[in-house]
């Protein structure tokens, strides 16, 4: 018989929360991503042992979206079985999060933002995952075709049946999210949070969406801080069999692990001078800005997340650090 799981009463000790944007809601530093690793064919188990592992080291906060898995959909029936069987106790203690905008089932109305799609997206999300509401619901992507006072109309309305308690956009453009949240403070609806992609490749919201954030009063959440693995560490001594980049993988190809491979040589020197893996630095580097209010990693195993938490002992970087990492990346 599966012994039930009890959480490490020394969660809280082991993390950084800040809050998120104006608003009264603290997140985890480091946060657990199910974009990957917790589909339909991937070991339960394993799946089951990093969500545990990540509660025990204080990360309260799991992010997913409607379509992740594959197939989609399995991430969030993962983690409900998860929820269900063994967090039930803990249900308050976390931040559920998920998503709708990118394409779910066949037909027209299985993706994007109208009212027909993200009513159906919450409550099926909230099925799969076994409960009776989120903490954050996003709209996943901005939706051209739809006008933007029919998405926001909806996530308010979402929100007032009590199947979110706020909403959260993600990867808006500037002046889209900005009448964004006009129209959802109008409306007197809790906008929280903006997700957008960042990482030492990706520096696109330092022109503008982090002072943004800001001064709407928004958390930043940011995805991807590893560049879809090249910051992760394994692709030092070129690409190993069995890694993203050897796969046909359309996030990451041999091609881009070829052009940046002397940058994520170079980098790793700077990590390792720090006494940190190019993985932990490349957090670090993020969370050293507290316009970052949270970093989304994903993980193939409780080591993994380990190591990433691993990156909050070494939050400071020095003027010739930051130098040299700004050389390194031209």
């Amino acid at each position: 018989m599966e012994k039930t799981y009890k959480a490490d009463c020394g969660r809280y000790d082991r993390m950084e929360y800040a809050r998120c944007g104006n608003s009264g809601l603290l997140l985890p530093r480091i946060s657990l991503g199910f974009w990957h690793n917790f589909g339909e064919s991937d070991d339960g188990d394993a799946g089951r042992n990093m969500v545990f592992s990540a509660f025990d080291r204080g990360i309260t906060y799991f992010d997913l979206a409607n379509n992740y898995g594959p197939p989609p959909g399995s991430a969030e029936i993962c983690l409900g079985r998860i929820l269900h069987d063994h967090l039930k106790p803990y249900r308050d203690e976390l931040i559920i999060a998920t998503k709708a905008g990118h394409a779910m089932w066949p037909g027209p109305y299985g993706d994007w933002g109208s009212r027909k799609s993200l009513m159906a997206s919450i409550d099926q999300s909230l099925r799969r995952m076994r409960l009776d509401y989120v903490d954050i619901f996003y709209s996943h992507r901005y939706d051209p075709q739809t006008p933007l006072e029919e998405t926001m109309t909806t996530l308010a309305d979402i929100v007032r049946k009590g199947k979110a308690l706020y909403v959260g956009l993600s990867k808006y453009p500037a002046d889209k999210l900005k009448e964004a949240v006009e129209w959802l403070r109008k409306m007197q609806v809790p906008v929280v949070v903006h997700q957008v992609r960042y990482s030492l490749f990706v520096r696109d919201p330092e022109t503008e969406l982090l002072e943004l954030h800001r001064s709407l009063g928004l958390g930043t959440v940011s995805f991807s801080p590893l560049a879809g693995g090249l910051l992760s560490g394994k692709y030092l001594s070129g690409i190993p069999a069995r890694s993203r980049a050897a796969s046909d993988s359309p996030f990451l190809t041999p091609e881009t692990v070829r052009n940046k491979q002397g940058q994520i040589n170079a980098l790793h020197e700077v990590a390792f001078s720090r006494g940190q893996t190019l993985s932990q630095m490349a957090i670090a580097w993020q969370l050293r800005d507290d316009r970052v209010c949270s970093v989304l990693c994903g993980a193939s195993s409780a080591d993994q997340i380990q190591e990433n938490i691993g990156a909050l002992s070494n939050m400071r970087f020095t003027s010739s650090e930051l130098n040299r990492i700004s050389e390194i990346l031209g």
